[in-house]
């Protein structure tokens, strides 16, 4: 079939539109964010972890982080706490159980709109609600209690994985114990050996 300039550009257009409409839908359906347009690289003693950032949504957080993987902060320090079914954390202490010193606490981000489900990354903090500084966990599952509500404070996510989760899953399958003051510390060390920003 021949087809004139006004037929092709007829053709043209609404492949435009069903491609558009098929990008959106996938936005809503698997959470994506185009926002997320910065990704930052764990590399791992099991594997290397890669995790956009919410930097609209998170813009005090995600500098946080990003002021710790400048300064190589993370390196070497390990994931210290490991729960099946839950989350692993990790960006405070190294592999003899010392904790790193950080900078200063910040105010915490949870009423961003952004959910704690499985792959997000999200700030590890004390009771007390701006107490975040380098700790960080990610989600092995959905976990909707640890999201700001009226009656709590919540957990600020600020990023999720967008390749390694099959690494992130298998921190979370390590056997771990209680060793001195810890526990959920796997018995053989998960080191995160650097981080860096991942060129576009």
């Amino acid at each position: 079939m021949k087809l004139n300039k006004r037929t092709a550009l007829s053709f043209f257009m609404i492949a435009m539109f069903l491609g558009t409409t098929l990008i959106s839908l996938s936005d809503m359906l698997f959470g994506g964010n185009k926002n997320m347009d910065t990704i930052v690289v764990l590399v791992t003693s099991m594997g290397n972890i890669e995790i956009a950032l919410a930097t609209e949504e998170a813009p005090i957080t995600t500098a946080n982080f990003m002021g710790y993987v400048e300064d190589d902060f993370y390196n070497d320090t390990v994931f210290h706490r490991v729960m099946q079914g839950f989350m692993i954390q990790g960006g405070g202490f190294i592999a003899t159980g010392k904790q790193k010193i950080t900078g200063d606490p910040i105010v915490l981000e949870s009423y961003n709109g952004l959910t704690n489900r499985r792959g997000t990354i999200a700030m590890a903090r004390t009771s007390i609600p701006d107490s975040a500084t380098s700790q960080f966990f990610i989600n092995l599952v959905d976990n909707a209690f640890l999201d700001k509500t009226s009656t709590s404070d919540g957990y600020a996510v600020f990023g999720e994985v967008v390749e390694g989760m099959d690494v992130v899953d298998a921190i979370g399958g390590v056997k771990t114990a209680t060793i001195g003051l810890f526990d959920d510390w796997p018995e053989e060390d998960v080191v995160i050996l650097g981080a860096y920003v991942k060129e576009k």
